[in-house]
């Protein structure tokens, strides 16, 4: 397949070489010469979105009404003059029309010979209407906005057969800031004005609007980075003066940043950085100052651990229950009672006794680790790095407000099962507290709540106590004076 024309072809000649081409590809036959890899890539995406090659017009995108206001929003209205100096006096003026397109494919301007633009209106190509590939299949002006490049389309080579009659080439503008389309400008005439020059000199037309954009774009630049400057100097963290669209303009010493980089923008006035760092933007006249913000600190895991009562023991990470065996419920009740942290060898002595071996220690931290997760207990030393809260420390805080009530309400035996010495330790210093809070108030109801604790249930002083303060028709007589037989009987 061919990708430029023969220039010694006659253009007539041409024209009805792709005729012949045309029809054989539309019904399926084999041909002899294959169309050029642009058309022929045109023609089967304008087939697969189903355009009629016997389609009539073109759809209409703007009424009269209409046109005007959409002329003059448009970021190419100041450059027609300029491209139709360029381009119709330097090409046949009188046999060739120039159009410029919006991204869209739709005609905003059309100019030429009076005769020219009168055989264009036969054919609808006229401001308004809509040449899009979707629309209208292949032409000039449609596949240079569906392809990005220049391109020229000759006679058949556009799909659609009421266009057969003309040729026509065409070359996409870019805007210098974000690089995003904005149109196409296009020559378009009688198939036998054809000339493979008039590409070269869309493209040269083309090129002279956006060269004439990028010097408007830098001296819009330098105006803003001057009125701007001082937010740099000032800005007390790593910052960019951005343009409106998020690309850098200038940036302080050392951030990081390079001019021409771009930014992603959203509505919420922050944005995240590539590297991840969280920025905050401030609108200026004609752009942003963009402040990276400070980083964000980590928040730690929630652990909550249910260590007292003859249940299983818990711990909670982050809303999440896991079942702890005694091993574990031990090292973490040691942890949480020794904030600082414990090495491998103090654990094991906490654990065991002198028996204490530090290897096994490190085991069984590595196995919680990966249960709760490697950001709730550290090494080096081993101590737990999350906000932890346990019913141990709720009890142990009622008791030093000396609020027995709340003391009482969450009593219970500290890990019931366990040999550890410093365990047992723990326990039977925790039941001392509270069997004293609790006989230091003189209230049988307080009494007989704790009497139906792990820590008072055998106490024989808390029953006998409880007992003698309740009133003598107290139905919970008859169960202390129950309980305190069978112990006496028991220890007798």
């Amino acid at each position: 397949m061919g990708t430029s024309y023969d220039t010694s072809v006659d253009p007539l000649e041409r024209a009805r070489l792709l005729e012949r081409t045309h029809a054989a590809v539309l019904s399926g036959d084999r041909v002899s010469h294959e169309p050029r890899p642009v058309v022929f890539e045109s023609w089967r995406r304008c087939l697969e979105a189903r355009i009629d090659p016997d389609l009539r017009q073109p759809p209409l995108a703007f009424d009269h009404d209409r046109l005007d206001d959409v002329r003059q929003a448009h970021p190419l209205a100041r450059w027609v003059p300029m491209l139709r100096q360029t381009l119709l006096e330097a090409a046949d003026g009188t046999s060739h029309v120039m159009i410029v397109t919006d991204a869209d494919g739709n005609i905003l301007w059309r100019q030429g010979h009076p005769q020219v633009c009168r055989d264009a209106d036969r054919v609808q190509l006229a401001e308004g209407t809509r040449w899009a590939e979707s629309a209208v299949g292949t032409n000039a002006m449609g596949t240079t906005l569906a392809t990005g490049a220049p391109v020229q389309i000759h006679s058949a080579e556009h799909l659609v057969r009421n266009y057969h009659s003309w040729t026509c080439a065409a070359c996409p503008v870019r805007d210098p800031d974000t690089g995003a389309l904005l149109g196409a400008v296009d020559l378009s005439g009688p198939l036998h004005t054809m000339h493979p020059a008039l590409l070269a000199l869309v493209v040269a037309s083309a090129r002279l609007v956006e060269s004439e954009l990028r010097w408007r774009l830098a001296a819009s630049d330098d105006l803003f980075r001057g009125r701007n400057a001082h937010h740099l100097a000032g800005s007390g963290r790593a910052a960019a003066l951005l343009s409106s669209s998020g690309r850098v303009i200038a940036s302080a010493a050392s951030t990081g940043f390079v001019p021409g980089q771009r930014i992603g923008l959203d509505e919420s006035g922050t944005v995240r950085l590539d590297g991840g760092e969280h920025a905050e933007l401030e609108p200026l006249d004609g752009g942003y100052l963009l402040r990276v913000a400070p980083p964000r600190p980590l928040r730690k895991p929630q652990l909550s651990l249910h260590l007292l009562g003859d249940v299983v023991p818990t711990a909670t990470v982050d809303g999440v229950r896991h079942e702890l065996s005694l091993r574990h419920a031990e090292i973490l009740a040691l942890l949480a009672m020794n904030p600082g942290g414990l090495t491998a060898e103090r654990l094991a002595l906490l654990l065991h006794g002198e028996q204490g071996n530090p290897t096994t220690v490190r085991v069984e931290i590595h196995r919680i680790r990966n249960a709760l997760g490697q950001n709730v207990v550290k090494t080096r030393p081993y101590r737990i790095a999350a906000d932890v809260d346990s019913d141990l420390h709720a009890v142990r805080e009622a008791l030093r407000r000396s609020d027995a009530d709340a003391a009482v309400d969450r009593a219970g035996l500290l890990l019931p099962h366990s040999e550890s010495p410093a365990i047992r330790a723990e326990r039977d210093e925790l039941s001392a507290s509270l069997r004293g809070c609790a006989l230091g108030t003189g209230d049988p109801e307080l009494l007989w709540r704790f009497a139906n604790t792990d820590a008072g249930r055998v106490d024989l002083e808390v029953l006998e106590r409880a007992r003698d303060l309740l009133p003598p028709e107290a139905p919970q007589r008859n169960v202390l004076e129950t309980r305190l037989r069978l112990l006496l009987e028991e220890v007798g």
